[in-house]
Order: C-alpha cells, then structure tokens, then sequence
C-alpha cells in the first residue's frame, strides 16, 4: 500500500507540470516591412493577439494551459477579413513555455523557427512527410489544368477521389510512424488529433499509440479528449457487436439493425450536404449493384437535420440510391451516429449476420474487394 501511494506521491509533479500555465512569446522578423502589414496569432477559430510590423519587427505574447499548435497569419494589408476559409500566407507553431523565434525575408511562407522541442519535434514531423505533400500539390497543380469537359467525367472524380485517398494514407502512415517512435512528444499527441481529419480513426491502429504515449500527454486536456475517443472506438471495433439503433425512413416506416440479421449489412453514415458523401454514393451504388441478392445489403443513415428534410430525399433520388434509408433528423446528434460515435461522414460499418462489425471505412474499390472476401 505504501509503495503505491509512494507512486501516485511521485507522479503529481510530472501531472502538474502538464497543467500549470505557462506564458509565451513569438517574436522575430518578416523582412524590413511596416504598417499596414500586421501578423495575427489564431488559436482555433478566435485571434489571440497581433501586432502591426515595425521595420518588420514584432512580438506576440499570451498564455496557455499546455503546449498547443496555432496558426501565425500573415496580411501585408493588415486587415484579416475573416478566420473562415482560405488564410493565404499562414504558418502553423507551437505554443509552449519560452520564446519562438521567427525570421523571414518575406513572408510565412519562407519562415524559419528556432523554438522549443515541441516546435522542433513539429518541424520534425512536417520534413519526414514534405514528400508527400509536395506529390499531392503537384498533383493538384495537374488536376486544375483539366478542362472543363475533363471535369464532367465521372472517371476523372473517381481518379482525384482515389488519388487523394491514397495520398491521405501516406500522410497518416508517416504521422503514425513519428507518433510510434516519439511518445512523449507534444508535437506526437497533435499529430493523433490530426489525423482525425485524414484518416478515420481505427482503435486497432490508434488504441496502442495513444495508450504509449507518456503520463504527460495523456493527462492534458487534450490527451484526455483523446482517450474518451479511444474507448468510444472500443465499442464500435472489428469484432465488437454493431450497436442496436432503431430509425424511420421517410415514409415513417420503423427500420431497425436486427431487420438484417442473417446477411451482411453495410451500415452507411451520410448526408445530403457532404460532398465527400455524395462524391462516395456512385461507387456504393455500383458495389449494391453488383451484391445485392447475395446476402447482402445497405442500410443508409443521414445526418441531415429536420430542416434539411426536402435536401435529403432529393439527394437520394439524385442519387438514385435503391437500398432503404433511415434517419431522425437530429444532424451530428443522430442517435445512431451516437452509437456508434461517428464524428466525420462517410462513414461505414460492414456486420455480418450474427450482428458482428466485421471492417469499417470501406470506400470504393477496397468496399468491393471486401464484400468479395465476405460474400462468395
């Protein structure tokens, strides 16, 4: 008993330590600019200080709860009309205890940092996956030069789509890879936030990288935001059994998940207003097209909201999607979408008849190849 209370005693400082604030500085140089040219510092979708340059020299201050990124955005101007959309000349940092040294001859765009090891681990990480991102803005480069009757092929969508997919699983591979080998990094933990915006988390990839991370990092805020992500993932894992959830189509019939008990089900997280969705819904179709009647079949489920109802059965008549469609029309608060903790759309779950999760985030050619393995 006393040597576990000897530990917990010892571990307070390092828990303390993550959570004691701490103030921070940015400062340097964007050439020999002057007003109007100002830099804001952007913390989430709120600005956190600025300053208007002075022979290019500036400083920014402010403090924090524990080592965060943010966003340096740059105006030659000085007006920053809105923090929605496209920032143009933008950097991403790290804030943590010290000083952050930014020199330029120009602009963020050609910026370098001398910080401290959460901004070097950062800048770390960004060189390792440089590759990539200069592959996909290359490619996106290619992509703009179509022409207008190159754009209308659906082959082309379906070529970018892939293309981009494939891109997004480089970035996560290579992220995954420095998370992996640098588990007490703050630059590690932002990085497992991220990929949420790339690639759907898994808990069979994500589950043992977060629980390696340190004590530290799993204690902040946002490590323990992380954590009840994790085990929401849990639930809803390959091998678990798919979350019961009862909803209506839009003939006001009850459908259930145990309606489909003794086939393979592909439970299909979408709505009216997501392009990426909407972008998805040929090749399910094609997918449908090609099972059904194998002991297969789609259930459909929106996150369209009650005012969205008239979007909604257009898009599936657009669509032409054929299998049944269900939602209670509560947006991102879908019941089912609770269940089974869907925070990004499309998302998809593949059951199997007994009602086990048999894969997830199937798209496009990877859907088919799967339901082959499954479906003889």
């Amino acid at each position: 008993m006393k040597k576990h209370l000897l530990a917990a005693l010892l571990a307070l400082p390092c828990l303390a330590q993550a959570q004691t604030p701490f103030t921070y500085t940015i400062k340097g140089k964007l050439g020999s600019l002057n007003a109007p040219a100002k830099l804001y510092l952007v913390r989430g979708m709120n600005i956190a200080d600025s300053a208007t340059l002075k022979n290019g020299a500036f400083e920014l201050k402010g403090n924090a709860d524990a080592p965060t990124t943010a966003d340096l955005v740059f105006r030659r101007k000085g007006r920053l009309v809105s923090l929605y959309g496209p920032m143009g000349d933008r950097a991403r940092i790290f804030l943590e205890p010290g000083t952050l040294v930014l020199t330029s001859p120009d602009s963020l765009a050609h910026a370098t940092f001398r910080g401290g090891p959460a901004m070097a681990d950062y800048l770390r990480l960004q060189a390792s996956v440089k590759p990539v991102a200069d592959k996909m803005k290359a490619f996106g480069d290619e992509a703009q030069k179509a022409t207008e009757q190159q754009r209308k092929d659906p082959a082309f969508g379906q070529r970018m789509r892939t293309q981009y997919e494939a891109f997004n699983k480089q970035y996560a591979s290579g992220y995954y890879a420095f998370i992996k080998a640098n588990p007490t990094s703050w630059a590690s933990l932002d990085a497992l936030t991220d990929m949420r915006m790339l690639d759907l988390p898994q808990y069979a990839t994500v589950a043992p990288l977060y629980e390696a991370l340190s004590p530290t990092l799993k204690s902040s805020p946002q490590g323990r935001e992380y954590g009840e992500l994790v085990r929401g993932l849990k639930e809803t894992a390959v091998g678990q059994p798919a979350p019961a959830f009862s909803q209506t189509t839009p003939e006001g019939k009850t459908v259930t998940l145990a309606d489909y008990r003794g086939k393979y089900v592909l439970v299909d997280f979408w709505a009216s207003w997501c392009g990426p969705c909407r972008a998805e819904n040929p090749a399910v179709t094609k997918v449908y097209n090609e099972f059904k009647g194998r002991n297969f079949d789609i259930l459909g489920v929106s996150l369209d909201e009650e005012a969205g109802r008239t979007k909604w059965l257009k898009a599936i008549e657009d669509d032409r999607l054929a299998w049944t469609q269900v939602s209670d029309l509560r947006g991102w608060q879908n019941e089912a979408a609770q269940r089974y903790h869907v925070r990004a759309i499309p998302q998809n779950f593949l059951v199997d008849p007994t009602g086990k999760i048999v894969a997830a985030n199937l798209r496009g050619e990877e859907l088919k190849t799967t339901l082959a393995q499954f479906i003889k």
